[in-house]
């Protein structure tokens, strides 16, 4: 199976890292890169004050149950500064999760190598500026009434529809 850099952008929702963090480490994601404003919990060199760490590390450990401690996980404040240098010399393909025009029904999408997928804000989504960086747009198709799946959620249907424990 390839593997898999989950990439949080500007998640606003402790609850929701903490259940993103579970999720990813159950289908043994490698990393997770958060940025902008996403909150993270306490890193090695954590350069934030103390209270804050302590706070958000907690908040996030009620969903996360401890898979903060098994994944591998770091914060970069520029997602730009990123996506540029993994274009220039790492070459891992970036797919976004998000609803678009040009975007691929993730169920007929089978990745042959290591990716990163994009996460965006639970209100907003992926912006478009960001859109331009990945080389391709996935999206979960939806059936009822609501617009949209909960960010966590969604990144559970992603991981299972992008990992080889399909059903």
């Amino acid at each position: 199976m390839p593997e898999i850099t989950l990439l949080a952008h500007n998640i606003r929702s402790t609850h929701n890292v903490g259940s993103i963090l579970r999720t990813a480490e159950g289908f043994g994601v490698k990393e997770i890169i958060c940025s902008g404003y996403t909150p993270y919990p306490k890193l090695p060199d954590d350069n934030r004050l103390p209270h804050m760490v302590e706070k958000l590390t907690r908040q996030i450990h009620k969903t996360s149950l401890g898979a903060e401690t098994l994944v591998s996980i770091r914060y970069i404040s520029d997602i730009h500064t990123w996506l540029e240098i993994n274009k220039k010399t790492d070459r891992k393909p970036v797919y976004a999760l998000e609803q678009h025009t040009g975007s691929k029904n993730i169920r007929s999408f089978r990745p042959s190598q290591s990716f990163a997928l994009l996460l965006g804000e639970e209100v907003h989504g992926i912006a478009p500026d960001l859109l331009e960086w990945c080389d391709e747009i996935l999206e979960i198709p939806m059936h009822g009434k609501k617009e949209s799946f909960n960010v966590s959620v969604a990144t559970g249907i992603a991981l299972f529809s992008l990992s080889d424990q399909r059903i």
